[in-house]
């Protein structure tokens, strides 16, 4: 929450924020994650919803099946309203954030209404081979990238944004998606370490380009640009992960981008 809050602030929106479970945390991983009551999450955007016209959703760490029920039935009544999904399944470190029941229900009660999923190649990979663990075949040859697009696409999102963190590549390549087939390829220079953070911060970007009224395709574009500056100018807080600087413009040794 503090990811997207900064992020979203720092690109000039006002984030309003809906808690849906509270962590045990710091910048080596996730110890404990309590979700909330999923009253209570209903009730936190209803409020908000019902008060402030909103721009655009975001979704990220969501807790629990029944929690995905509520926000699913909540974001229903407001299709005209763009849905970023980014689907965390797990920490950094790889702690388990979601189970299959909640892997269940995000396929068939968010993604249909997603209009952009941002997972990296590994919550790709695990969004669409798990519904496969009923095939007769156990044995079959690894999906790609553009398969996995491909099915997440024909679960009914409109675009599939697959990020290249976690692939053994010089360059980090990041992949968008739509029905039609790929709408661009963006390469950038594949920083050391790892950021605490660094997916929530490129969906928050993504959502605050859209807000500020950018095509899909732009604000990908530019939150790119964005995250991979903020992740450039990391900082060590503690003994784990690096955080981004997501007030990097702020400063006044700013680096140049990376992007092919």
């Amino acid at each position: 929450m503090q990811a997207d809050l900064l992020t979203l602030a720092s690109m000039g929106c006002h984030a309003l924020t809906v808690i849906t479970a509270l962590t045990v945390q710091d910048t080596t991983g996730v110890e404990e994650i309590m979700p909330l009551d999923a009253d209570w999450v209903a009730d936190q955007a209803r409020c908000i919803l019902e008060d402030v016209p909103v721009a655009v959703f975001k979704l990220g760490v969501l807790g629990s099946v029944e929690i995905i029920a509520a926000i699913a039935e909540i974001v229903s009544d407001y299709p005209e309203i763009p849905l970023v999904l980014d689907p965390i399944l797990s920490s950094g470190r790889g702690d388990e954030l979601a189970n299959e029941d909640m892997l269940a229900a995000l396929r068939e009660l968010i993604i249909p209404q997603t209009t952009l999923i941002t997972p990296n190649t590994l919550e790709a990979l695990r969004l669409v081979e798990d519904e496969d663990q009923g095939d007769e075949e156990d044995d079959h040859e690894p999906l790609s990238m553009d398969e996995c697009a491909t099915r997440l696409l024909e679960m009914g999102c409109e675009y599939v944004m697959i990020t290249g963190t976690h692939q053994a590549t010089p360059k980090v390549i990041n992949t968008l998606y739509h029905r039609d087939g790929r709408v661009r390829e963006d390469a950038w220079e594949r920083l050391p370490g790892s950021y605490h953070g660094s997916g929530c911060t490129l969906a928050s970007a993504i959502a605050a380009g859209i807000a500020q009224g950018l095509e899909l395709t732009d604000a990908v574009r530019e939150a790119q640009e964005y995250t991979w500056q903020a992740l450039r100018g990391g900082y060590r807080l503690g003994m784990g992960q690096f955080i981004p600087d997501r007030l990097f413009w702020a400063r006044d040794d700013m680096p140049d981008g990376n992007a092919d």
